[in-house]
C-alpha cells in the first residue's frame, strides 16, 4: 500500500474545506502554486483526479477516500497530543497548529445543548470545527468523510461508524403574544394556519410543514414561509412579531414562561430524536465527544435508548 505525504494530504483537506486553492494556502502558509504542486503530486500518486474544479470544488469519490483518510491522520495525531499531554503535562506541544476535529450538527442543537456539552473539552485545548446543517444533512458530511462525527435524524449507521442514541428534542408552535391575540387568538386551526407566515430556517426546513401536518392530520401541507438561517435569529424573529415558528422547546421555555411568547398549539409538540453518529475507531478523542454529547443529552433532551449499534 502506498503511503501518503501527510502534507499533501492536509493540502487537499485544506482545498475542500477552505473552498479554494487561494484559501488553502494561506491557511497553510504557503504559496498558491505549492499548493497546487502538492495536490497534483498526489493525483499523481493515486493515478486520479482529486478535485472537480468547479465552483464550488469538490471532492471525486478517490479525492473523498482520501479526505477520510487525511481526517483519520487528524485524528491520530489528536490523539497523540492528549495522550503526551496527559503523560507530560508540562510538554508544549512543539509550536504545531492545534490538530482540527470536525463534526457535524444541527443548528437547533448548537443553540441549547450542544456547546455546554463540549466546553469542557474546548477548556482541555480540543480543536473543535462545528459545522452546522440541517439535521436531516448533517450526516452527508460524515458520508463524504468531511467530519468525524454527526447529531442526525438518521437512525442506521454507515459502514464503518457506530450510532448512538442521543434523545429527542420537543418543537412547539410559538408567536410573540401581541401577534398571536391578533391573528390566531384561539390558536392555530386548521382554517388559518394558511393566513400566517411561518418562520423557517432555510428551504431544507421541513419542520414547520412536518408539525402542522402531524397537527391536522394532512398529508401535503402549504405554507407562507420567511427564511432565517440562524436559531437564535429564528426566535428574535418571532419575538419581533414576524409570525409563527416551530422551534425547540428548550430554546423558548423562558419566553413562554414569561409570557413574551405563547404557544400557539397547546398540548401539540414535535419530538425529532436524534443521534450521534461517529467512525467506530480506538480513539480517547472520539470517545470523550461521545461521552459529553450522550451525558449532555441525557439531560436536555427526552430519554432515548442508550444502547450503541455498530
Amino acid at each position: 500500500m502506498s503511503t501518503f505525504d501527510p502534507n499533501a494530504l492536509e493540502c487537499l483537506a485544506a482545498i475542500v474545506e477552505e473552498g479554494g486553492f487561494e484559501r488553502a494556502a494561506v491557511r497553510l502558509s504557503i504559496t498558491q502554486s505549492a499548493v497546487s504542486q502538492r495536490l497534483r503530486s498526489l493525483e499523481v500518486q493515486v493515478g486520479t483526479v482529486l478535485i472537480v474544479r468547479s465552483r464550488p470544488l469538490k471532492a471525486t469519490s478517490a479525492g473523498r477516500l482520501l479526505l477520510k483518510h487525511a481526517m483519520q491522520m487528524r485524528l491520530l495525531r489528536a490523539d497523540l497530543e492528549r495522550d503526551l499531554k496527559d503523560l507530560a503535562p508540562g510538554v508544549a506541544s512543539g509550536g504545531h497548529d492545534v490538530e482540527r476535529i470536525s463534526i457535524a450538527i444541527n443548528a437547533d442543537s448548537v443553540a441549547t445543548w450542544v456547546l455546554p456539552a463540549l466546553t469542557g473539552l474546548a477548556r482541555q485545548g480540543l480543536g473543535l470545527e462545528i459545522i452546522t446543517d440541517d439535521q436531516d444533512f448533517t450526516i452527508e458530511w460524515l458520508r463524504e468523510g468531511r467530519v468525524l462525527g454527526c447529531v442526525t435524524t438518521l437512525k442506521q449507521a454507515l459502514r464503518s461508524c457506530k450510532m448512538v442514541p442521543l434523545g429527542a428534542m420537543r418543537y412547539v408552535a410559538v408567536a410573540e403574544a401581541g401577534y398571536a391575540a391578533a391573528h390566531c387568538p384561539d390558536g392555530l386551526s386548521p382554517h388559518n394556519f394558511r393566513d400566517v407566515p411561518f418562520i423557517a430556517f432555510n428551504r431544507k426546513d421541513d419542520l414547520q410543514a412536518e408539525f402542522i401536518g402531524q397537527v391536522f392530520h394532512l398529508n401535503r401541507v402549504a405554507l407562507s414561509q420567511l427564511y432565517v438561517p440562524s436559531s437564535e435569529g429564528q426566535v428574535r424573529a418571532v419575538v419581533a412579531g414576524w409570525g409563527v415558528s416551530v422551534l425547540p422547546e428548550l430554546q423558548v421555555r423562558e419566553h413562554l414562561q414569561s409570557g413574551r411568547l405563547v404557544d400557539v398549539a397547546p398540548g401539540h409538540a414535535l419530538p425529532v430524536e436524534l443521534y450521534w453518529h461517529c467512525w467506530n475507531l480506538d480513539s480517547v478523542v472520539l470517545d470523550a465527544l461521545t461521552g459529553a454529547l450522550t451525558a449532555a443529552a441525557a439531560v436536555s433532551l427526552t430519554p432515548a435508548p442508550a444502547r450503541a449499534v455498530k
